[in-house]
């Protein structure tokens, strides 16, 4: 899998656990979902995330070039 596409996963997964804890547990939670989803869209923008950076570390393979 690559870091894109388990980028994607890891935020998917974790709107739907805050949407989750927000309406079972506290609805406060709802912050944490706002939290990911203006860093994805300050991600978009600056090119900078820092789950991308934890992953490269976890040494999750980059995406390849069609064809390559």
């Amino acid at each position: 899998m690559t870091i894109e596409r388990m980028l994607r996963a890891i935020a998917g997964a974790f709107v739907l656990a805050s949407l989750a804890l927000g309406y079972w547990v506290n609805p406060n939670w709802y912050w944490f979902t706002a939290f990911v989803g203006l860093n994805l869209f300050q991600s978009a923008f600056t090119n900078w995330c820092p789950m991308m950076w934890f992953l490269r570390k976890l040494g999750v393979g980059e995406a390849r070039p069609a064809g390559a």
